[in-house]
C-alpha cells in the first residue's frame, strides 16, 4: 500500500477540474481584452500605452464577471459538455452572442460616446478564438488532470447500480473499474460492471490498477474489517465519497429515494453556527422587492392590451387564483393570468397540467410558453408569500398525496416558494409524481446551496427560457 501511493499518478478531484477550466477561461478572458485593446488602439490611432491600458481595467474584471455568469447559465462547465467538442462550440457561440446582445443593451442605455462601439466585437472574436484554443488543446496540455478517475465502488444493491448509471449518464471524468461486494456475488457483472472480490481484495485492486477514488454506497454500514480496509485506502490516498453526495456533484439534485433516515440532515440548509451576521436572506429579499416593484408598474402598463386579448379569446375573468402551500405549510392565494377555460378541473378534480393541455386557451398557449401568466405572483412576492426564486408552490392536494409516496417532500416547504427554482431551469415541465420525485431532488439541491451567484445563476438561465419561449 505505501508503494501505490508514490507510484498513482496524480488527478485533480470534481470540483478542482471544474476549476481549473474556469481560471484558463478567465485568463483567456483577460488576454482576449488586452489584444481587444490593442486592436482599437490601431483602428482609432491610438498609442498603446501603459497609461492607456490602465484606465481600462475595470473592462477585465467586469467582462471576466459576465464571462463566468454566462458560462454558469450555460453548463459550460458540465464535464461532460467540456468533453465534447461539438458541444463546446455550440454553447461558446452562445455565451459569445449573449455577451454581445448585454453590451449592447448598456451601449444604448449608456450616454454618447461613453462606451467604445467596436470594441466588443474584436473581444467577442478574440475570446471566442483563445477559450476555444484552451478549451481544444487542454488535454495535451494537462493530461494528468483530465484522465478520468479510476473508481472502485464499496457495494452492489440498487445504489450502486444508480451511482453506475449517473456517472454514465452525466460525466466522462470516472472509469468504474469494478465493484466491491460478498464472496457469493465475486466474478458476476452487475449493472455491466464486474464484482471484482470483497473488501478484504481492497489493497490488492487498489495498488494493481491505481485507483484513486472508491465510492461508498453503505457509509453508514461500514463495519469491522471492512471499516479497516477503507480506511487502508485513505491513508494510502484514495478519495473516498458517499453515494449521496457525488450524485448531488455530478446531477445538481438530492437522491432522496437513496437516503435513510441518517442522511436526512444532509440537505438541511446549513445554519450559521459561528454567531455571525449573514447578509444573504437580507440580500435576497431586497432585491425581490425591487424586482416586484418594477415588474408589476411595467405590468400595470401592459395590462390593458392583454386583458383585451384575453377578452377577445375567451370571454371570462381575466385573472386565476389558486390556494397554493408556502412556507412551513401557510396557505397563501397565489395569483395568475388566465390561461384556460373556465372551470377547467370540473370533472378532474386537482391535477397536473400536461404539455400540449387542451384546457388551455390560444391566447394561453402563447401566455404559458413565455410565461407572461405568472407575471401576477410579483404580488405575491412583494406580499412576502414567496420569493423570486425558490421551489415552486404546490396546491395542498398535491403535497398531500406526494408527501406520502415521496421521502421528505415537505422539506421543499422549509422555504418561501419561489415564482422560478433550479427545478425549472434544470427539468421539464412536469406532469406526473414520477417528475415531482426528480423536480424535489432539485429543489433539495438549491435549499442545500442557496446563494447569490446560485440565484443569478438561475435568473439567467430563466431569462434565456422566456426569451426562447420554452413554457408549456
Amino acid at each position: 500500500m505505501g508503494n501505490s501511493r508514490r507510484s498513482r499518478r496524480p488527478q485533480l478531484q470534481f470540483s478542482e477540474r471544474k476549476l481549473l477550466l474556469a481560471v484558463g477561461d478567465i485568463v483567456a478572458v483577460f488576454l482576449a481584452c488586452l489584444i481587444a485593446l490593442f486592436i482599437w488602439t490601431l483602428v482609432a490611432r491610438y498609442r498603446f500605452t501603459l497609461a492607456f491600458v490602465l484606465p481600462q481595467s475595470p473592462w477585465f474584471f467586469a467582462l471576466a464577471v459576465l464571462w463566468f455568469a454566462l458560462a454558469s447559465a450555460n453548463d459550460f462547465y458540465d464535464l461532460r459538455i467540456a468533453a465534447n467538442r461539438n458541444h463546446t462550440l455550440q454553447r461558446l457561440l452562445i455565451i459569445t452572442a449573449q455577451t454581445w446582445i448585454v453590451y449592447m443593451v448598456v451601449y444604448f442605455l449608456s450616454p454618447p460616446r461613453e462606451l467604445p462601439r467596436l470594441f466588443i466585437i474584436y473581444y467577442g472574436v478574440v475570446s471566442f478564438a483563445l477559450i476555444t484554443a484552451w478549451r481544444f488543446f487542454r488535454p495535451f496540455l494537462l493530461g494528468w488532470a483530465s484522465d478520468p478517475r479510476r473508481t472502485l465502488i464499496l457495494g452492489t444493491d440498487w445504489t450502486a447500480g444508480t451511482i453506475i448509471e449517473a456517472l454514465r449518464e452525466h460525466t466522462p471524468d470516472y472509469r468504474v473499474l469494478g465493484l466491491i461486494g460478498q464472496s457469493e456475488d465475486v466474478g458476476k457483472v452487475l449493472y455491466g460492471v464486474p464484482v471484482l472480490g470483497t473488501a478484504a481484495d481492497l489493497p490488492n485492486f487498489i495498488s494493481r490498477d491505481q485507483v484513486s477514488e472508491l465510492i461508498l454506497t453503505e457509509a453508514n454500514k461500514l463495519q469491522g474489517e471492512t471499516f479497516q480496509h477503507v480506511m487502508e485506502a485513505y491513508e494510502a490516498g484514495v478519495t473516498l465519497i458517499t453515494m449521496p453526495l457525488l450524485y448531488e456533484r455530478i446531477t445538481g439534485r438530492v437522491p432522496v429515494e437513496h437516503l435513510s433516515d441518517d442522511w436526512g440532515v444532509i440537505f438541511l440548509p446549513i445554519k450559521n453556527t459561528q454567531g455571525l451576521f449573514d447578509p444573504y436572506p437580507l440580500i435576497k429579499r431586497g432585491f425581490d422587492i425591487l424586482v416586484a416593484l418594477v415588474g408589476l408598474a411595467i405590468f400595470a402598463l401592459l395590462l390593458p392590451f392583454i386583458a383585451l386579448a384575453l377578452y377577445l379569446d375567451l370571454r371570462g375573468s381575466i385573472f386565476f387564483t389558486q390556494e397554493r402551500l408556502g412556507m412551513h405549510g401557510s396557505v397563501f392565494r397565489l395569483y395568475k393570468l388566465r390561461s384556460m377555460i373556465p372551470d377547467a378541473e370540473a370533472a378532474t378534480g386537482a391535477v397536473f397540467a400536461q404539455k400540449g393541455d387542451p384546457r388551455v386557451t390560444r391566447v394561453g398557449r402563447f401566455m404559458r410558453k413565455s410565461r407572461l401568466d405568472e407575471v401576477p405572483q410579483l404580488w405575491n412576492v412583494l406580499r412576502g408569500d414567496m420569493s423570486l426564486i425558490g421551489p415552486r408552490p404546490e396546491r395542498p392536494e398535491h403535497v398531500e398525496r406526494l408527501t406520502e409516496k415521496i421521502p421528505f417532500y415537505r422539506t421543499r416547504l422549509m422555504m418561501r416558494p419561489g415564482l422560478t427554482g433550479w427545478a425549472q431551469v434544470r427539468y421539464p415541465y412536469g406532469s406526473n409524481d414520477e417528475d415531482a420525485l426528480v423536480k424535489l431532488q432539485y429543489d433539495l439541491y438549491y435549499i442545500r446551496n442557496q446563494s447569490v451567484l446560485l440565484d443569478v445563476n438561475i435568473l439567467l438561465r430563466t431569462v434565456y427560457r422566456v426569451v426562447t419561449l420554452s413554457g408549456v
